[in-house]
């Protein structure tokens, strides 16, 4: 498998676990209610999401409010991975993927 294929697909699969603990931490959000910061779960997501909401919190403005930061940073989760995809796409092609078959395309 191609280095510069194998960096892409580490990257994408990086930012779907990122995202799809966001999408978790909103479904415990809505679910256990005011409760949710002693759930062991929702701690979990929080944990694995920290990095990117802190990343958020340092490329906003200062008049950005701490409570929109996850917006933010879900939105910056989202414009990553459709570049991630782009690339990954685009290194297919440069592979040979529709006539050849690319490991990981």
């Amino acid at each position: 498998m191609d280095p510069g294929l194998q960096v892409i697909l580490i990257l994408k699969a990086l930012l779907e676990v990122a995202g799809v603990a966001f999408l978790g931490q909103g479904v415990l959000w809505l679910l256990a209610g005011a409760g949710r910061d002693k759930n062991l779960v929702y701690q979990l997501f929080r944990i694995v999401t920290s990095p990117v909401r802190r990343l958020a919190r340092a490329i906003t403005p200062r008049v950005v409010l701490d409570q929109h930061i996850w917006l933010v940073a879900l939105l910056l989760l989202l414009v990553a991975w459709l570049v991630v995809t782009v690339f990954k796409a685009s290194t297919c092609v440069q592979l040979g993927y529709p006539q050849l078959a690319v490991p990981g395309c």
